[in-house]
């Protein structure tokens, strides 16, 4: 694997564990600045935002090299034509949903698992206070995602060893213990199976960042204006359930 792709790991890696020293030194400067009982949430919310921002524009950096390195396959696939592409980044969407309502019912009905997604929840509690989060919950978030665990991991490091199933497998078992949540480690390796599908039919990593892109900003939009399409959305999973 390439040493700038090791690298761009080891800068995610980094960015997970650098709240270690970011939260503290922002509640060391922050003081200054706001009142003492927001120290704490504006901590949070400002390391948020440096740390995922640093980390994407080193990301960029090592991939500065790859002429349009968002839309390379690495050889391992055919490109498919850009029409074919887009058609797919859109129904990817779709069908990521369904992979998170089928996984989430399983787990429900199965496991006995609360359905609720804690670290989706902390998300939407400090977006609804601070809106500049959203930048990085569906944009930035999910780019480094998608170049991390799909074109680096699945796509650079384990598809030739691997396969298609193992490569995926092992990827996406990896992106959900990322999000801190190993309860709800089937719900985030479907979704990591959808996107590692999409890479692989398409051959193109933005098609993957597409919908990856979109169904977080989709899951922000309902969560925070339409309480009734939410409900729609558990009559729908409540259905999948009914099937399985």
């Amino acid at each position: 694997m390439k040493n700038n792709y090791w690298l761009i790991v080891l800068t995610y890696i980094a960015m997970q564990l650098s709240g270690i020293i970011g939260l503290p030194l922002m509640g060391w400067i922050l003081p200054n600045f706001v009142a003492e009982d927001q120290v704490a949430i504006y901590s949070v919310v400002s390391w948020i935002v440096i740390s995922f921002s640093i980390a994407m524009l080193i990301t960029l950096y090592f991939l500065r090299n790859e002429r349009h390195s968002l839309n390379r396959s690495m050889d391992l696939w055919e490109r498919m034509p850009i029409g074919g592409s887009i058609a797919w980044a859109i129904g990817g969407i779709f069908l990521a949903f369904v992979a998170q309502a089928v996984a989430g019912t399983i787990e429900q009905q199965v496991f006995g698992i609360n359905g609720e997604s804690q670290n989706t929840q902390d998300i939407l509690r400090l977006i609804n206070m601070f809106p500049v989060v959203i930048l990085i919950s569906s944009v930035i978030g999910p780019i480094l995602e998608e170049i991390v665990f799909r074109k680096i991991l699945f796509g650079a490091l384990l598809y030739r060893r691997l396969g298609f199933f193992l490569s995926a497998l092992v990827s996406s078992v990896i992106f959900s213990l990322a999000h801190g949540e190993p309860e709800h480690t089937l719900l985030y390796s479907a979704m990591g199976f959808t996107f590692a599908f999409l890479y692989v039919k398409t051959g193109r990593i933005i098609v993957p960042i597409i919908a990856h892109v979109s169904m977080n900003t989709l899951v922000v939009l309902i969560s925070t204006n339409s309480g009734d399409l939410i409900k729609e959305l558990e009559k729908a999973q409540s259905f999948i359930g009914g099937l399985l």
